[in-house]
Protein backbone atom coordinates (compact mmCIF):
# COMPACT_ATOMS: atom_id res chain seq x y z
CA UNK A 1 0.00 0.00 0.00
CA UNK A 2 1.63 3.79 -1.24
CA UNK A 3 1.44 6.26 1.42
CA UNK A 4 -0.80 9.30 0.70
CA UNK A 5 2.59 11.54 1.39
CA UNK A 6 5.66 10.71 -1.33
CA UNK A 7 9.03 10.27 0.12
CA UNK A 8 11.61 13.89 -0.07
CA UNK A 9 13.81 13.37 -2.88
CA UNK A 10 13.19 14.91 -6.35
CA UNK A 11 13.08 11.88 -8.36
CA UNK A 12 9.93 10.29 -5.69
CA UNK A 13 8.27 13.80 -5.82
CA UNK A 14 8.02 14.44 -9.99
CA UNK A 15 6.56 10.48 -9.72
CA UNK A 16 4.02 11.51 -7.35
CA UNK A 17 3.03 14.44 -9.14
CA UNK A 18 3.04 12.97 -12.53
CA UNK A 19 0.61 10.36 -11.46
CA UNK A 20 -1.77 13.13 -9.85
CA UNK A 21 -1.71 14.44 -13.51
CA UNK A 22 -2.65 11.19 -14.78
CA UNK A 23 -5.19 10.59 -12.34
CA UNK A 24 -6.63 13.94 -12.95
CA UNK A 25 -6.99 13.41 -16.89
CA UNK A 26 -8.41 10.37 -16.42
CA UNK A 27 -10.73 11.31 -13.92
CA UNK A 28 -11.58 15.11 -15.81
CA UNK A 29 -14.59 14.20 -16.29
CA UNK A 30 -15.66 13.70 -12.52
CA UNK A 31 -13.82 16.69 -11.39
CA UNK A 32 -14.74 19.97 -12.80
CA UNK A 33 -13.39 21.92 -10.28
CA UNK A 34 -11.82 21.55 -6.59
CA UNK A 35 -11.55 24.51 -3.97
CA UNK A 36 -8.15 24.46 -2.96
CA UNK A 37 -6.58 27.40 -0.52
CA UNK A 38 -9.36 29.50 -0.80
CA UNK A 39 -9.86 29.44 -5.01
CA UNK A 40 -11.63 27.33 -6.88
CA UNK A 41 -9.36 25.73 -9.59
CA UNK A 42 -10.63 23.59 -12.43
CA UNK A 43 -9.21 20.46 -13.09
CA UNK A 44 -6.53 21.77 -15.84
CA UNK A 45 -5.67 24.73 -13.85
CA UNK A 46 -4.57 21.64 -11.38
CA UNK A 47 -2.96 19.88 -13.79
CA UNK A 48 -1.25 22.91 -15.52
CA UNK A 49 0.71 23.91 -11.54
CA UNK A 50 1.94 20.01 -10.80
CA UNK A 51 3.31 20.20 -14.26
CA UNK A 52 5.25 23.94 -13.66
CA UNK A 53 6.51 21.70 -10.81
CA UNK A 54 7.76 19.18 -12.40
CA UNK A 55 9.35 21.45 -15.10
CA UNK A 56 10.93 22.95 -12.39
CA UNK A 57 11.95 20.00 -11.06
CA UNK A 58 13.86 18.35 -14.18
CA UNK A 59 15.59 21.97 -14.66
CA UNK A 60 17.09 21.41 -11.34
CA UNK A 61 18.25 18.13 -11.92
CA UNK A 62 19.82 19.27 -14.95
CA UNK A 63 21.16 22.24 -13.27
CA UNK A 64 22.89 20.32 -10.73
CA UNK A 65 24.59 17.96 -12.58
CA UNK A 66 25.94 20.84 -15.17
CA UNK A 67 27.41 22.36 -11.69
CA UNK A 68 28.62 18.79 -10.19
CA UNK A 69 30.53 18.62 -13.17
CA UNK A 70 31.85 22.10 -13.26
CA UNK A 71 33.06 21.33 -9.54
CA UNK A 72 34.99 18.11 -10.95
CA UNK A 73 36.68 19.85 -13.71
CA UNK A 74 37.48 23.00 -11.59
CA UNK A 75 39.15 20.86 -9.04
CA UNK A 76 40.94 18.66 -11.37
CA UNK A 77 42.46 21.68 -12.76
CA UNK A 78 42.87 22.62 -9.08
CA UNK A 79 44.99 19.59 -8.58
CA UNK A 80 47.09 19.67 -12.03
CA UNK A 81 48.28 23.41 -11.70
CA UNK A 82 48.87 23.33 -7.76
CA UNK A 83 52.57 22.65 -8.10
CA UNK A 84 52.62 25.79 -10.43
CA UNK A 85 51.10 27.84 -8.36
CA UNK A 86 53.05 27.21 -5.02
CA UNK A 87 56.03 28.29 -7.53
CA UNK A 88 54.90 30.99 -8.44
CA UNK A 89 54.05 31.89 -5.19
CA UNK A 90 57.70 31.22 -3.62
CA UNK A 91 59.33 33.14 -6.84
CA UNK A 92 57.14 36.34 -6.15
CA UNK A 93 58.36 36.11 -2.41
CA UNK A 94 61.74 35.74 -3.04
CA UNK A 95 62.10 38.23 -6.12
CA UNK A 96 59.99 41.02 -4.05
CA UNK A 97 60.87 40.05 -0.33
CA UNK A 98 59.48 42.70 1.75
CA UNK A 99 58.23 45.56 -0.48
CA UNK A 100 54.63 44.98 0.99
CA UNK A 101 53.16 47.52 -1.62
CA UNK A 102 54.20 44.89 -4.63
CA UNK A 103 53.12 41.56 -3.07
CA UNK A 104 50.08 43.41 -2.16
CA UNK A 105 49.46 44.04 -5.84
CA UNK A 106 50.08 39.93 -6.27
CA UNK A 107 47.60 39.29 -3.12
CA UNK A 108 50.55 37.67 -1.03
CA UNK A 109 52.00 38.89 2.16
CA UNK A 110 55.57 39.45 3.26
CA UNK A 111 56.75 35.90 5.05
CA UNK A 112 56.70 36.50 8.67
CA UNK A 113 60.21 35.84 10.65
CA UNK A 114 59.85 33.48 13.76
CA UNK A 115 60.69 35.02 17.12
CA UNK A 116 61.25 33.11 19.60
CA UNK A 117 61.22 33.89 23.46
CA UNK A 118 63.91 33.26 25.23
CA UNK A 119 61.74 30.21 27.52
CA UNK A 120 61.62 28.79 23.64
CA UNK A 121 64.94 29.42 22.92
CA UNK A 122 66.27 27.32 26.17
CA UNK A 123 63.89 24.79 25.56
CA UNK A 124 64.92 24.29 22.04
CA UNK A 125 68.62 23.66 23.06
CA UNK A 126 67.48 21.60 26.03
CA UNK A 127 65.82 19.09 23.22
CA UNK A 128 69.17 19.08 20.68
CA UNK A 129 71.09 18.32 23.74
CA UNK A 130 69.11 15.54 25.01
CA UNK A 131 68.90 14.68 21.31
CA UNK A 132 72.70 14.13 20.66
CA UNK A 133 72.81 12.18 23.71
CA UNK A 134 70.17 9.68 23.12
CA UNK A 135 71.81 9.31 19.55
CA UNK A 136 75.27 9.19 20.50
CA UNK A 137 75.94 12.29 17.87
CA UNK A 138 79.61 13.53 17.91
CA UNK A 139 80.49 16.59 16.26
CA UNK A 140 84.05 16.69 14.11
CA UNK A 141 86.42 17.43 17.11
CA UNK A 142 84.47 14.47 19.02
CA UNK A 143 85.05 11.93 16.11
CA UNK A 144 88.80 12.61 15.60
CA UNK A 145 90.14 11.87 19.42
CA UNK A 146 88.91 8.51 18.87
CA UNK A 147 91.46 5.88 17.99
CA UNK A 148 91.78 2.15 17.28
CA UNK A 149 93.73 0.06 19.34
CA UNK A 150 97.24 -1.07 17.54
CA UNK A 151 98.13 -4.51 19.70
CA UNK A 152 101.00 -4.86 18.57
CA UNK A 153 102.39 -1.11 19.04
CA UNK A 154 103.55 -0.96 15.36
CA UNK A 155 101.97 1.68 13.21
CA UNK A 156 100.19 0.25 10.10
CA UNK A 157 98.92 3.31 8.37
CA UNK A 158 98.65 6.90 8.95
CA UNK A 159 98.43 8.48 12.65
CA UNK A 160 94.89 8.00 14.11
CA UNK A 161 93.99 5.21 11.42
CA UNK A 162 93.24 2.04 13.34
CA UNK A 163 95.34 -0.94 12.45
CA UNK A 164 94.02 -3.71 10.58
CA UNK A 165 92.56 -6.51 12.55
CA UNK A 166 92.22 -4.52 15.43
CA UNK A 167 89.15 -3.43 17.38
CA UNK A 168 88.62 0.49 17.44
CA UNK A 169 88.08 1.89 21.46
CA UNK A 170 84.58 3.01 22.56
CA UNK A 171 83.89 6.01 21.92
CA UNK A 172 83.55 8.13 25.44
CA UNK A 173 80.60 9.13 26.45
CA UNK A 174 79.10 13.14 25.89
CA UNK A 175 79.06 14.80 28.95
CA UNK A 176 76.11 16.47 28.15
CA UNK A 177 77.72 19.83 27.78
CA UNK A 178 77.69 21.81 24.38
CA UNK A 179 80.78 22.13 22.49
Amino acid sequence: MASNIPKKNRTDQMLADQRLIDGLTKHAALITSLLIDGAAMSSKDLVGVLQARITASQLATTTRATWQAAVVAAAAEEAKTRGFVSGLRHVLLAAFGVQIDTLADFGLTPRKVRVLTPDQTMAAVAKAKATRLARHTLGKVQKSKITGANPTGASAGAPGTPARGSTPTPAPKPSGALV
